[in-house]
């Protein structure tokens, strides 16, 4: 999808009202307390250590670190994470700057 496409789809979205969490693809990271979290909307597992998850998203990575996380299930579109959650950090994407 071009980048001109996506930004009219996201003002008409905006303009008709529509919550950020319906939108197609958009990343939704719910946190229980400090020890379950569900992502949903995921592109990929970039890192795994059971002190360090990394995400691939669109737009970037989300970041977990913590001690004892592991990735208790995931599907194409859901991930359920289980540990002791220290720190969540989004990572947004470098623009490229074509020579």
């Amino acid at each position: 999808m071009s980048k001109e496409k996506s930004n009219f789809e996201h003002k008409i979205m905006d303009w008709a009202g529509v919550p950020k969490d319906v939108e197609p693809g958009v990343p939704v990271l719910t946190v229980t307390g400090r020890t379950d979290l569900c992502l949903e909307n995921y592109k990929g597992i970039l890192e795994y250590t059971d002190s360090l998850i990394r995400i691939k998203i669109r737009g970037g990575q989300i970041c977990i670190a913590g001690s004892h996380l592991q990735i208790r299930s995931y599907t194409g579109e859901e991930m359920i994470i289980s540990g002791t959650v220290d720190m969540i950090e989004y990572m947004g994407q470098k623009e490229r700057k074509d020579a």
